[in-house]
Parts: structure tokens; sequence; C-alpha cells
């Protein structure tokens, strides 16, 4: 129903009729702020510092692949990050460490293709601070933890927030159901808030950094499961071929957009979001298919003969001032004495 009433949103005139559901939506989560700020809900900070990196706006705004641009700044300066996530799609909401062996049924898709590409130790809950203190009870050597979303999950303390917009930008400008926000567009961030743009360009009032956002190639599907890098030479290769393209994630469309940019004449297979491929969703024979990475947690290479699958991998970096901010805002190493970690968690 919740998609559904979102899917109406987008239809221009249907929003109007859905904005006393909106201003119910908003009064809730201002009641529920203010009960955390004021001190009747806990928030419970830890003692290393957390970095949430969330969405304002509903569904697709590239959250997954900032939280790895994330991981991946703060370990090039340094830093052993780790994740916790919820986990979307879990079937079971507890607190789970994600193996490079889980399955995507265990942890939920995301998570897992976090703990594949970026290598660091993830730990998915629907109870974040306790997500946190297993992860780190079981790695005692992490200096900052990154949150998978959580922006509007206030029992997490939090040192650092990133908001991730694309190039919808705050769509127009309502809350859910009757607009893509989960929270009103501030008029301007607070210190402790960066905002980066999945996108080349600002696309809201707001002030941040953008970002480059291209494929970086593509591989086998056996052979990206066994760590072998994408590379361009693989999409290139699938000129001239009709090939099927599938995507289970918020926007289909981009990702074949970005296929077609390079030259790729493809068929485009929109899934749901989280699609979890529990069948093959393609024609019986069909030749060859190139999927998301997102995708490809949920595909085993044994299950896909004769049909060739390729993963197509995605290149995320956010422009250079972004990192500096980051760890600007983040407190150094030596405030973060791994000794902490023995200590009890307020």
């Amino acid at each position: 129903m919740h998609r559904l009433l979102r899917t109406w949103a987008a239809r221009g005139p249907w929003a109007r009729l859905l904005l006393p559901l909106a201003w119910l939506y908003g009064s809730i989560g201002r009641m529920r702020a203010l009960l955390y700020r004021i001190g009747v809900l806990p928030t419970e900070r830890l003692p290393i510092p957390v970095v949430i990196v969330g969405n304002l706006i509903a569904g697709g705004a590239g959250k997954t692949p900032a939280v790895r641009a994330v991981v991946d700044i703060l370990r090039a300066h340094g830093r052993r990050p780790g994740i916790v996530s919820r986990g979307y799609g879990r079937h079971d909401q507890g607190v789970v460490e994600v193996r490079a062996d889980s399955s995507a049924a265990e942890v939920g898709d995301e998570p897992l293709l976090l703990r594949l590409r970026s290598g660091a130790p993830v730990v998915v809950g629907r109870d974040r601070p306790a997500a946190a203190r297993e992860l780190l009870r079981r790695h005692a050597h992490i200096d900052v933890i990154v949150s998978d979303d959580g922006l509007q999950h206030l029992a997490l303390a939090r040192d650092v927030s990133v908001i991730v917009f694309d190039e919808r930008g705050a769509g127009n400008g309502w809350l859910l159901p009757a607009g893509p926000l989960r929270e009103p567009l501030p008029r301007a961030v607070g210190p402790a808030t960066l905002v980066l743009y999945n996108a080349p360009s600002p696309s809201t009032p707001l002030a941040g950094y953008a970002s480059t956002r291209r494929l970086s190639g593509a591989v086998e599907l056996a052979s990206w499961w066994a760590g072998e890098r994408p590379r361009l030479e693989a999409l290139h290769a699938l000129r001239g071929r009709r090939v099927l393209a599938a995507a289970g994630v918020a926007l289909p469309e981009r990702f074949f957009e970005m296929l077609r940019s390079f030259g790729l004449d493809i068929e485009g297979l929109a899934l749901r979001d989280h699609h979890d491929y529990a069948s093959m969703p393609w024609p019986s024979g069909t030749s060859d298919v190139i999927v998301t990475e997102k995708d490809a947690v949920k595909l085993r290479a044994e299950r896909m003969a004769p049909t060739r699958v390729w993963v197509a991998a995605l290149d995320f970096r956010p422009e250079a001032g972004f990192a500096e901010q980051l760890l600007e805002l983040l407190p150094p190493p030596s405030t973060t004495a791994s000794s902490a970690h023995g200590h009890s968690i307020a």
C-alpha cells in the first residue's frame, strides 16, 4: 500500500488528495524527534564515532554506493571502519554478522554487497544500537562506525550525518505519501551534516558535494563471486549483441541508461526493488543477461545455465572536498582509544 500511495503521489493531482496523510506523517515524526530530544526516548552514544549515511527522499538516491565511498575514504586515511545496517528484506530482524558466505535472505542484499565489495565487517539488525554493540564486541579494532541508512533512527547517536540526494532532489517538496520526503527539507544543514549529491550537480538548495557516477566494467557472474575485478573491455565486448538487462533496484532505468551510454543494445527488464530471484525472471534460453551487483548477490552461476550472466559494477566518486570535510568533522583516532571498547556503553 505504501508503494502504491507513492506511485499515486507522483501523478500530480493525486498528491494533493494525500496531503492530510502527509501532515499526519509529519506530525508523528516531529513528536518522535521531540521525545528523543528531551530524553523520553533514549539515545545511545558509542565509545567511537558514528557516521550516519541516509536519505531524506525515499528510494534509490544512492545510499549504498555512498556508504562504500565513505568507507573507502576512511580506510584510505588510516581509519578502521565497520558498518551497521538494518538489512532490508531479511527473514529475521535479529542482530547478525554478515559473512562472505551469507545469503541475501539471511542478511539483506545491500549489507551483503557492502561486505563483499568493501571488505569491512558488517552487522545487521533492526535495533541499530544493538547491531553497533555487536560489531564492537566482535571487532575491537574498529575506530569508526558507518551506519547504512538510519538518518531517521535517532536511538543511535551520531557524530556526522551524510544526507544523499540524486537528480530528483526533494521532488515536489512534500512528505510521504503526498511526496517523496521522509522528513522536511531543511533550509540549511547543521555543522555536523554533509550533503552528498549522487549527481553531477546539486539538485536542492542545500550546499553540498557533487559526485561522478559511471560503470567501471563488467565480469561474468562466477568470476565476480571469485573476486575478479570488472573490466571495461567486457562491457565493450557486449556491443553488437542483443543483451537483456535485469535490475531489481529502486530506479532500474538509471542502470539501463548507463548501459546504453556504452553503446549496448539492451532490452530492459525492470524488477521490484530487492527482487529475490527465487526463479529466473527472463525467458528460458536467453543467451546474455547483465545485472547490477545488488542483483548478483542473489544469483549463483550454477543456476544460470545456459544463460551467461554478466555483472556490471558502479564507480561512484564524490568530489575531493567531501573527503576533506568528512575527516575534519570526525574526532582523530587518538581520541578514540581502543581501550574504550571495554567500557560500558552509556
